[in-house]
């Protein structure tokens, strides 16, 4: 399969077309072939996955005699110019222009073929969880549609061996999402929100695109991946391009990953289906930024100079997104929206992983993220599922004593989330957090550690108001269907172990010798674990939970506080106009240009353009009423009156030579050959 895995993201794009053509005429609608289209995706990918990994403990034996491999950084220091296994490329050509031959192709190494697993494991679980929980609905077989393209989309990303074939599926994700967000066209909140997500992704893209143009001339020419790679680590393209390329790239994951300033959209994307929502944070878009960094990486190692020392932008953006967001969380009573917060948070968390320099930890973090963030989207999606509202604060409470399985599932979930030992959330978190301070980020260090805090504290506070307390919303809950709790059960066991593949405390590096950067661009070398950071990282996201459950549980601390202190109300009410980030966006600039700039064009259109056209017709009006006056009237018309005068006098002079005599006609017969015989003599 390692050069067959083209056939991994086709499967589902033909899913795409056959769940249209001919789904409504099935029995579930649609929704078999595109379970058994992603389902049979995810074994190729477990296939794929297990012939990778034999192939690189195959070459690993190779290189040291059968014990533990050096892995990347031994080939460093060992002066290989590529890691210990060399990915598996197949290409064809794709279409060719002015002597250039632009090629299609695949690229499989350790980093697209953990892609591929998360990405077709979530998709299948959310197919599964789909069949239930979007039973009934209007648009039952497009759904199912869009998630099968969804996956392809992203399947297509993950596998690209170049750029231009990267861009194809990066900008298919941001359209499915278009669709899969705006599901519920008829509301207008919902395409306003699909629009919106649309619009701001875009705005990113802009950036992707100059990029990726910039890098193609600055690297000779190509869109190869790999080549550019090779191309930034050895010098082949100078400091200002790499600068210039690694810029206008960040804007674009800044855009599709949600980075602030440009994370407005992902709140607001949970107007979709509660399953979108969950392959949307999980394993597609979203994480579609942090893994163009990962494998785009010695673009903006170079680019960026982080071997210089300075501050990487990378770091400083995902850092202030990892505190501002998950502030953001405390104030939300809408549980899709304190997750997707929580998700913006986390993608901080891998963005400024990678800023500083913590390659396999960040990619680590996406990967258990991946497990525990399914799980608790799926889990809410499983509590509106009995309640029918996503308000925590209004319509739930008490809910552990109706729904047991997805109370226990969303509490590993969000344990897992809040870094707790041993899930999986802790090992990764740590990694990064390893990483910054090896690198000479300890202020990064901190702002983790800070982060962790208050990931632990909000999600306090959600299972607090979702399954504690009395229940306040109508009806009677009940547990979700088999369909819907049998995922969040598999996803709960992968929160608790898939953290395991990287427990370097106990000798295990599983995942550090899978999944190793495909060149060995000079690397942070893996610093040994550390007990103290891992006890200060507990301590404090223990601190978070009980900070959390002394102030809902036990009903202590400052309540009330917003309306005794002013500058607590100040700050509440910041904190609930999301920082005016939205006023700034659509009030002001929207604003400006519906306002100011459309009145604008409006008096141009009035006075300029408009009195354009209408000086030409008063022109083209005088230039015909004397056209005719002077050319029809007189010169035509006087044409045509002098012919038909001419005709009638001729007329009447031979009418007058019509007389009826013979005599007369022989005159004039006579004379007229006179006259010809008389010319004729002169002539000769």
């Amino acid at each position: 399969m390692l050069e067959q895995v083209w056939v991994i993201p086709l499967v589902p794009a033909i899913s795409f077309f056959l769940i249209l053509f001919v789904g409504k005429h099935l029995p579930r609608k649609g929704a078999e072939i595109g379970v058994v289209a992603v389902g049979a995706s995810l074994v190729l990918s477990l296939v794929t996955a297990a012939q990778w990994i034999h192939r690189t403990n195959e070459a690993r034996d190779a290189v040291d005699g059968g014990g533990h491999a050096a892995g990347f950084l031994g080939a460093v220091l060992a002066g290989a110019e590529y890691a210990v296994v060399e990915p598996v490329v197949r290409t064809v050509t794709w279409w060719q222009s002015g002597g250039e031959v632009i090629e299609a192709g695949t690229l499989l190494d350790g980093l697209s073929a953990m892609m591929i697993v998360v990405v077709t494991l979530v998709s299948f679980l959310v197919h599964l969880y789909s069949v239930s929980y979007m039973e009934g609905d209007r648009r039952f077989t497009h759904f199912f549609a869009a998630l099968s393209l969804f996956t392809a989309s992203m399947l297509l990303l993950v596998l690209s061996n170049n750029l231009l074939q990267l861009l194809v599926g990066w900008e298919l994700v941001g359209l499915c999402s278009f669709m899969l967000i705006g599901h519920w066209w008829e509301e207008k909140p919902n395409s306003d929100a699909a629009l919106k997500a649309f619009l701001t992704t875009r705005t990113g893209d802009i950036g992707l695109l100059v990029g990726i143009a910039v890098i193609f001339f600055g690297a000779g020419r190509t869109f190869d991946i790999l080549e550019i790679n090779q191309a930034a680590l050895g010098g082949g393209v100078s400091d200002l391009v790499l600068l210039v390329a690694a810029s206008c790239l960040l804007l674009g994951v800044i855009g599709k990953s949600g980075q602030f300033p440009l994370h407005t959209w992902l709140p607001d994307a949970m107007a979709g289906p509660t399953p979108v929502s969950a392959l949307i944070h999980a394993a597609t878009m979203v994480v579609a930024g942090v893994f163009l960094v990962a494998r785009l990486y010695p673009v903006f190692w170079e680019g960026f100079d982080i071997a210089a020392g300075g501050l990487n932008p990378m770091a400083l953006v995902g850092g202030i997104t990892v505190v501002i967001a998950a502030v953001l969380a405390f104030v939300q009573n809408d549980i899709k929206k304190v997750l997707a917060y929580s998700t913006i948070s986390q993608l901080g968390y891998m963005v400024m992983g990678l800023g500083v320099g913590a390659w396999v930890a960040a990619v680590f973090h996406l990967f258990t993220h991946a497990f525990f963030k399914a799980l608790l989207f799926l889990g809410s999606g499983s509590v509106s599922h009995a309640v029918h509202s996503f308000d925590m604060k209004s319509d739930m409470g008490g809910l552990r004593e109706h729904m047991p399985h997805t109370y226990r599932t969303f509490l590993i979930g969000s344990l897992a989330l809040a870094g707790i030992f041993p899930l999986a959330g802790f090992w990764s978190k740590d990694e990064i957090l390893l990483g910054a301070g090896a690198n000479g980020y300890e202020a990064f260090m901190v702002v983790g550690l800070i982060g962790g805090a208050l990931t632990a504290a909000y999600m306090t506070r959600c299972v607090y108001l979702t399954f504690f307390g009395e229940y306040r919303g109508h009806g009677h809950p009940h547990e979700s269907p088999a369909l819907i709790t049998g995922p969040l059960w598999v996803l709960a066991g992968l929160a608790v172990v898939a953290g395991f593949l990287n427990a370097v405390p106990f000798g295990i590096h599983l995942f550090t010798d899978w999944v190793e950067p495909t060149f060995a661009f000079p690397p942070v070398a893996h610093p040994e674990f550390s007990v103290p950071l891992a006890v200060v990282a507990t301590l404090l996201a223990l601190a978070g939970i009980g900070a959390g459950a002394g102030y809902y549980f036990r009903n202590l601390g400052p309540h009330g506080l917003t309306e005794r202190n002013v500058w607590a109300r100040r700050g509440h009410t910041l904190l609930w106009n999301r920082y005016y980030l939205d006023h700034l966006y659509t009030g002001v600039i929207v604003g400006s240009i519906k306002g100011p700039v459309a009145r604008a064009a409006n008096w141009v259109n009035q006075r300029v353009i408009d009195g354009v056209v209408n000086a030409a017709g008063v022109g083209s009006r005088q230039a015909g009423q004397w056209v005719y006056d002077k050319i029809d009237q007189r010169v035509v018309d006087g044409i045509v009156n002098g012919s038909a005068t001419g005709a009638g006098e001729t007329g009447g002079f031979l009418r007058r030579m019509q007389t009826g005599r013979v005599q007369n006609y022989g005159a004039l017969l006579f004379g007229a050959t006179a006259v010809l015989g008389l010319t004729l003599v002169i002539l000769i």
